[in-house]
């Protein structure tokens, strides 16, 4: 019972005390009744179901995780459980009681996802096919004018599963013979690129061991090119996957523990491709400006055999250089970078085009020139349009970048999250049109929350008195799917009970992430922050599970978790 009453007592003095007190105007104070967690109605008449006399067996627990919670436990999977649980001192000597039930359910055994490190979708598919972890300017450890270029942020962001990392690459300020990262045109200051290159290459495969993608924005001259060449080959040796000109993408499972080199060739190459293909407009749309270009015409070739995916990029407001391209029928595949405010104006016109081009190549969204302070954009612009590459800056945190870790909590977390069947069908998808056949109902109870004394302070949320938790639950996904409800605050409560039930229709679950935020209402409006976490939808599992909470910058909680039950029903 000790460790129950830890984890769902305020504090470790307030075992044996059912009131909290607060100062309250200078000399006075004022004493909160603390509410004892117990186990939900729900949870009891469980117990009750699947034991005899107050006392569950081994073998009621196994009938109880197949048969209630649906999942796929031989009996001596059952029996670890057991055993597991036993070890917490909440169990009658051969059989388990509520507590040690209650104890089961509310803990890092009973997780929410289905397979939270196990990839376990088809990995042979074309590379087109799956949705990319992507960053951003990956080198910034701020803001986007004036923060500091560093291998950290690279290296974190590896170990966090992203698989495609961003480096501009230009000649030194202080030595024009040599090359460094650093954000062109600003006052970010330099990072050089034989450490971010090593910092990749022993941390690329640690988190993952699928493919990681390095894309150069490229200012060098043919010379520094040239040394580029030499330095990948020589750090990442037979890591680095040969410079090809793909028919169609490899897979990733093709690609495992390779790096590949993602870049616009220089002017002669597109040329050489041109001339191949037989097409004389490729040339007029696939440059926009000089973002990745390189200063010099003549192709290195060293170089152009380090580049296994070619990049192409439109000119500013050319609409008929990308109906054209999203239009041309050519041999190879390549990859194709707009902007968040490009692709919004162009899937008003080429909804299903895109989705259409990007069954064969890949395509990267990045960020608008105007977010200075590394804030994201909704990656849904780009995944519902079959954007594989939806690029964000890691280095900041907020509602977006949530949605980000969410959608990448999928398969494993391996950095690939495979498309939808209908993003890669015949039949053309427009993500635009709500009028949709239902496909699932998602049913969810939130019963409690509990673990924030742990966490924090007595006055972290509020100087005067406990806190009142309410919390936000929505789906994020097709606009026809999007949907949100919240909770009333629980006053004066550090583990409050809900017990309120919501429902939502989904016409594309495939899609579909729930997204769940801990606010400390405030009379202000200045809700205090009290955790969060996305999850794919089709990788929940059903019945009761502890939903573990994570901070504003991603790091996961110790001890707050939600006690919820999943129903996905469907239609």
């Amino acid at each position: 019972m000790n460790t129950m009453k830890k984890l769902f007592t305020p504090t470790a003095d307030q075992l044996n005390k059912p009131k909290q007190s607060y100062k309250f105007c200078f000399c006075f104070r004022r004493m909160f009744k603390l509410r004892m967690a117990e186990p939900p109605t729900d949870i009891k008449n469980l117990f009750d179901e699947y034991s005899d006399k107050g006392a569950m067996t081994v073998e009621k627990l196994h009938q109880f995780l197949n048969d209630y919670q649906g999942e796929h436990h031989t009996i001596e999977s059952a029996q670890d459980i057991f055993n597991s649980i036993k070890h917490h001192h909440v169990f009658l000597r051969r059989s388990l009681n509520l507590d040690a039930f209650f104890q089961y359910l509310s803990g890092d055994l009973n997780p929410p996802l289905a397979h939270p490190r196990v990839v376990h979708q088809n990995m042979n598919e074309p590379l087109a096919h799956y949705f990319l972890y992507t960053g951003h300017n990956s080198y910034l450890t701020g803001n986007q004018l004036s923060s500091k270029s560093s291998i950290k942020p690279i290296i974190k962001a590896l170990l966090s599963g992203v698989r495609v990392i961003e480096l501009d690459l230009w000649p030194s300020k202080n030595n024009k013979n040599d090359i460094e990262v650093f954000h062109g045109g600003t006052m970010t200051s330099p990072v050089k690129l034989h450490k971010c290159l090593q910092a990749i290459k022993e941390n690329a495969f640690v988190a993952s061991k699928y493919p990681v993608i390095i894309t150069f924005e490229d200012h060098l001259t043919s010379f520094l090119q040239a040394k580029v060449a030499k330095m990948v080959s020589d750090i990442f040796g037979a890591m680095l996957y040969p410079g090809l000109e793909f028919v169609a993408f490899p897979s990733p499972e093709q690609l495992k523990e390779k790096i590949l080199i993602s870049t616009k060739p220089p002017k002669i190459s597109l040329d050489s491709i041109i001339q191949q293909e037989h097409n004389d407009e490729l040339e007029d749309i696939t440059i926009k400006d000089n973002e990745e270009e390189c200063e010099e015409d003549t192709a290195v070739p060293e170089y152009m055999h380090l580049i296994a995916i070619h990049a192409v990029k439109l000119k500013h407001g050319d609409d008929d250089g990308l109906k054209k391209l999203l239009n041309e029928h050519t041999q190879r595949v390549a990859r194709l970078s707009m902007s968040e405010e490009k692709l919004i104006n162009a899937v008003k016109t080429y909804a299903s085009d895109i989705v259409k081009f990007t069954q064969r190549n890949l395509l990267r969204i990045y960020p608008k020139g105007t977010r200075f302070f590394s804030s994201n954009y909704d990656p849904f612009i780009g995944w519902t349009h079959g954007a594989q590459m939806v690029a964000f800056n890691m280095q900041g945190y907020g509602k977006y970048l949530w949605i980000m870790q969410g959608m990448f909590r999928a398969n494993g977390n391996c950095g690939y999250v495979r498309k939808p069947d209908f993003l890669l069908s015949d039949e053309p998808f427009n993500p635009n049109i709500i009028e949709r056949p239902l496909k699932m109902i998602l049913k969810i109870k939130l019963y409690m929350g509990y673990g924030w004394h742990l966490e924090f302070r007595r006055t972290h949320f509020d100087p005067f008195s406990p806190p009142d938790f309410f919390t936000k639950v929505a789906i994020c996904g097709v606009p026809a799917d999007i949907k949100k409800d919240k909770t009333r605050p629980i006053e004066d409560q550090w583990v409050p009970m809900w017990n309120k039930e919501f429902e939502f229709p989904l016409t594309a679950p495939e899609l579909a992430l729930l997204r769940i935020e801990v606010r400390e209402h405030d009379l202000d409006g200045r809700h205090a922050f009290g955790g969060q976490t996305c999850l794919p939808v089709l990788e929940l599992q059903s019945g009761i599970r502890a939903v573990p909470l994570f901070g504003k910058k991603g790091q996961k909680y110790d001890h707050i978790k939600l006690l919820m039950r999943f129903q996905l029903l469907p239609i």
